[in-house]
């Protein structure tokens, strides 16, 4: 059973609208990745908990959480997908959480905002990666 705080923190997520933004690379430009409101969104009340505001990772009793800023490793999307869909180490998945839609946003957050990565996560290529990770989509 979920808990009445899960279950607001997914609706207020779920309500939030797409408008689309372009993400800005470390030197000002943009890149080709468009990202949304709702990747920002599920990113500041999910991931910067663990990750930080500014993708940094932990320190201090937070060591070993790693870095998404400046990660070369999320250059490869089907890694980063993995990722959230099979969980790693300390890490969860998120399935159970957030939809494919979700998923795909906020993958491509993290790889506009705060890498330079030009090609987007999308959602047909999230629910393919729940579907061999026998989950539902």
């Amino acid at each position: 059973m979920k808990s009445p705080a899960f279950v607001v923190l997914l609706a207020a997520v779920a309500a939030i609208p797409l408008a689309a933004l372009r993400a800005q690379d470390s030197a000002g430009g943009t890149t080709n990745v468009s990202i949304s409101a709702e990747g920002e969104a599920v990113y500041r009340q999910i991931c910067q908990a663990c990750h930080m505001a500014d993708a940094r990772g932990g320190s201090g009793a937070g060591t070993g959480i790693p870095a998404l800023a400046d990660n070369p490793r999320l250059a490869d999307k089907a890694y980063a997908i993995d990722i959230l869909v099979n969980g790693s180490g300390g890490m969860p998945w998120f399935t159970d959480m957030l939809t494919p839609q979700q998923i795909a946003a906020v993958l491509n957050h993290v790889r506009g905002h705060f890498n330079a990565y030009p090609d987007p996560v999308t959602v047909a290529e999230v629910e393919q990666a729940i579907a061999a990770a026998g989950g539902d989509s």
